[in-house]
């Protein structure tokens, strides 16, 4: 039986404005113990931030962060998926697109996230992956 990301992913995803200030969004992060954020004006997805991509395209540059928005820090070219789609397309995007997480769109709005971790835990959840994937967060 096909599954469907609808099953799989994670859904209310954590979301910001682009103006939002970069240590905020680590703050949200740290708080909800998740590594990424969905960047929207308004209802409509605009990109995708994760942990990394603060450190990498904000943090690294050495400068002082505390004027820095989320915007500087963007993933903007983004592939996504549909909560209808079978979870095969997730991956098959995700190896096209070497990323780790998708959004997950419906009629333009954001619905859901869905990670390389989830596709772990529902393909092969006795795996390295699947495992560190159910594990509790770190403090």
């Amino acid at each position: 039986m096909t599954q469907h990301i609808r099953e799989i992913m994670t859904s209310d995803p954590v979301t910001v404005d682009p103006q939002t200030p970069v240590v905020e969004v680590a703050r949200r992060m740290r708080e909800e113990h998740i590594g990424d954020v969905l960047v929207t004006e308004g209802d409509r997805l605009r990109g995708l931030v994760t942990d990394r991509d603060l450190v990498v395209r904000v943090l690294a540059e050495g400068e002082n962060i505390s004027g820095k928005t989320v915007q500087e820090a963007v993933s903007g070219d983004l592939a996504s998926v549909s909560p209808d789609d079978d979870i095969d397309r997730a991956v098959q995007l995700m190896r096209e697109h070497s990323v780790r997480r998708l959004p997950v769109v419906e009629d333009d709005h954001p619905v859901g996230i869905v990670s390389l971790g989830d596709l772990a835990i529902e393909r092969d959840p006795g795996s390295a992956l699947g495992d560190i994937s159910k594990a509790a967060p770190n403090p």
